[in-house]
C-alpha cells in the first residue's frame, strides 16, 4: 500500500483506539459494551472485498498467531507491522524483533504498546540489511507492492545466510494482482494502489521463483503460513 493511500486506515485505527477506551470506560462502570465501528474494507476494481481486521491487528496474538511465533528466531523483522502486535509479542518473549509500516499511526501506536518501530517501507534502506534471522510477512503483507516476486527479493537481500521468511498465505486457490483502495462505510474511498492476493501454491510458486527454498507450509484454524529460507535447513 502506498503511503498517500492510507488516510482513511490511519483513521480507522484513531477511532478503533476510540472504541476501546469507551470499552475500557463502560467496564468500569458495567455498562454493556460499545458496538464497534463499521469496518472499514479494502475493495479491488474486480470487485473483491475485505474487510479490514483492526479488532484482531489491535488485540494480543490468536492461537495462529502464537503457532507462527513459535517459528520466529531473533533478530525478526516485522514487514507491516501495523499496530505492532506481533512485534510487541515477540518482545514479550525475548526475542528482538523490529516492526516498520509506512503507516505513522500504527508505527506510533506501536511504539506506545512498546514495540520498536520504525515509519518506512520495506523498499527503503533498513538497518541489519544481511543480519535479520526472520522476515515476517503476516496478515496479507505478501501483497505489498503488487509483485510478490520482488517483495520476496527484497526480503531476501534483508536475511542473515540462514534467515527465514515466514509469509501468511489466503485460504484457498488465489493468485491475483489487483488494484485495490480503501472505502469508508460513509462512501469515502481513497486513492487506488497496486496490492497481490496469494493462496499457499501462489506463495510457494512466487518464492521458488525467487530463488528461495520452501522448508515447510501449514494451516492455523482459517489461516495458511509458508516457511521459504535462503538456504535449505
Amino acid at each position: 500500500m502506498m503511503a498517500g493511500a492510507i488516510a482513511l486506515y490511519e483513521e480507522a485505527l484513531h477511532e478503533q483506539a476510540q472504541h476501546e477506551q469507551a470499552q475500557h470506560e463502560q467496564a468500569q462502570h458495567e455498562q454493556a459494551p460499545r458496538e464497534p465501528a463499521p469496518a472499514l474494507v479494502m475493495r479491488t476494481a474486480d470487485g473483491w472485498t475485505l474487510p479490514l481486521q483492526l479488532p484482531r491487528w489491535c488485540g494480543a496474538p490468536d492461537a495462529a498467531d502464537e503457532e507462527l511465533l513459535r517459528h520466529c528466531r531473533g533478530p525478526v523483522l516485522d514487514v507491516g507491522c501495523g499496530p505492532g502486535r506481533l512485534t510487541v509479542a515477540l518482545i514479550g518473549r525475548g526475542i528482538p524483533a523490529l516492526g516498520v509500516d509506512i503507516s505513522q499511526a500504527a508505527v506510533a501506536r506501536a511504539q506506545q504498546a512498546g514495540a520498536p518501530a520504525l515509519h518506512c517501507s520495506v523498499f527503503d534502506p533498513l538497518p541489519g540489511q544481511g543480519r535479520w534471522a526472520t522476515v515476517l510477512l503476516a496478515d496479507g503483507n505478501i501483497g505489498i507492492g503488487g509483485l510478490p516476486s520482488r517483495l520476496l527479493r527484497r526480503c531476501a537481500q534483508l536475511l542473515a545466510p540462514a534467515g527465514r521468511i515466514l509469509i501468511e498465505a489466503e485460504p484457498g486457490s488465489i493468485d491475483d494482482q489487483v488494484t485495490a483502495w480503501l472505502e469508508h462505510p460513509d462512501g469515502r474511498r481513497g486513492p487506488s494502489f497496486p496490492w497481490a492476493r496469494l493462496g499457499t501454491d501462489a506463495v510457494l510458486r512466487a518464492a521458488t521463483g525467487s530463488g528461495l527454498h520452501v522448508i515447510r507450509h501449514w494451516h492455523e484454524a482459517d489461516r495458511a503460513f509458508v516457511w521459504a529460507a535462503r538456504s535449505r535447513c
